[in-house]
């Protein structure tokens, strides 16, 4: 008789902690020990539209980088647009979702099924399916991933384990910086472990994994791209404005790395300025094309430079509001993803507490 297959539900105390890439960096390292993991994300949150209707872009993503075949993908039973939330309110969706999911999961094969849970511990609320229903019906351990923010981020864990009780297998504190480990490692990891939160994970800051790359920000800004079409898959750690006179915005570009500079389509020397420092996109407001020599300049150089239909203000919320909050879907994040996730998480915890026997130790 086959053993039946065992349920991770990774989970989040907020959104933007980094579950997609606890997903990823989980899935390929217990693949790579021999263990068949299958991978399903039962609410959609992440759509966009192509050929053959919407498509959740972190499971298409994920399913492709992974290698997983048509038997140990998932996709979602629900979308979280405003249409289905709308349908639900008036009362035109009264589904009882308890049998969708158990059938839901039921369709993948493998030794453990890992499902990757709505944004927060209450999204989902409204279809019952938020993480405590989801693990509750398909009888799924919760691992929970939580953003470190300060001290006071052990608040939202012990929130979380009065609320999930004994179905809480552990924790990944996420995007520590480098001067918080210590106190994270000394501190804070032991009080946890005294209060039954298993730390699993304790994953460094990393700025490239809170970057973004050229071809989101030209999306997010409904940008025109002026030059190097075939660079945006640079990625950009800080933003500035070059508002400034060109001695004291050249001292300021120099001081900062892998950059977007944002200024007036109008400033030629401030935009010669930036193209000579470390910049890896230049964003140019107001309606005036830009001088023939900054193409030119950048083309040699090989930067990408943006147009945009919007005020300097808008732009720079715009891509304030990308940095540290878009999906991993570029290769350079997922192999540091998988770099960070082998150095500092317990595999070898995870699988004894999932009752997992690996083929292969973990790294």
């Amino acid at each position: 008789m086959a053993k039946a297959a065992k349920y991770l539900l990774i989970g989040s105390t907020e959104a933007y902690s980094g579950k997609s890439a606890t997903v990823l960096g989980i899935t390929r390292q217990l693949t790579e020990q021999g263990i068949e993991v299958a991978y399903g994300k039962p609410l959609g949150t992440c759509m966009s539209n192509d050929a053959t209707g919407i498509v959740e872009e972190d499971v298409s993503f994920l399913t492709n980088t992974l290698g997983l075949s048509a038997t140990r993908v998932l996709a979602p039973i629900l979308y979280l647009d405003n249409d289905t939330i709308c349908k639900r309110l008036q009362g035109k969706d009264e589904t009882d979702y308890s049998q969708t999911i158990q059938d839901y999961v039921a369709q993948a094969k493998g030794d453990l099924i890992v499902l990757e849970g709505p944004g927060t511990l209450w999204e989902g609320s409204l279809f019952n399916l938020s993480i405590a229903d989801i693990a509750e019906i398909v009888d799924a351990s919760i691992l929970l991933v939580a953003r470190y923010n300060s001290l006071l981020s052990v608040a939202s864990l012990l929130t979380a384990k009065k609320f999930l009780g004994d179905r809480l297998l552990g924790a990944v504190i996420n995007n520590i910086p480098s001067k918080e480990l210590e106190t994270v490692e000394n501190l804070i990891k032991p009080y946890l472990e005294q209060q039954n939160i298993p730390v699993l994970g304790m994953i460094p800051e990393d700025k490239l994994l809170n970057s973004v790359s050229v071809r989101e920000l030209a999306k997010r800004l409904d940008a025109q791209v002026l030059c190097r079409q075939d660079r945006l898959d640079l990625m950009v750690e800080s933003l500035t404005i070059g508002a400034m006179n060109v001695n004291a915005a050249l001292e300021y570009f120099r001081q900062r790395e892998n950059m977007a500079v944002v200024t007036g389509s109008d400033r030629t020397e401030l935009q010669l300025a930036a193209l000579e420092t470390s910049t890896n996109c230049l964003i140019l407001t107001g309606h005036v094309p830009p001088q023939p020599l900054i193409l030119n300049r950048a083309e040699d150089l090989e930067i990408p430079v943006l147009s945009v239909d919007l005020d300097t203000l808008t732009t720079v919320e715009i891509i304030d509001r990308a940095f540290g909050k878009v999906p991993i879907h570029e290769i350079i994040k997922v192999n540091c993803i998988v770099d960070l996730m082998t150095k500092h998480f317990d595999f070898n915890r995870l699988t004894s507490y999932l009752d997992l026997e690996p083929a292969v130790p973990a790294k």
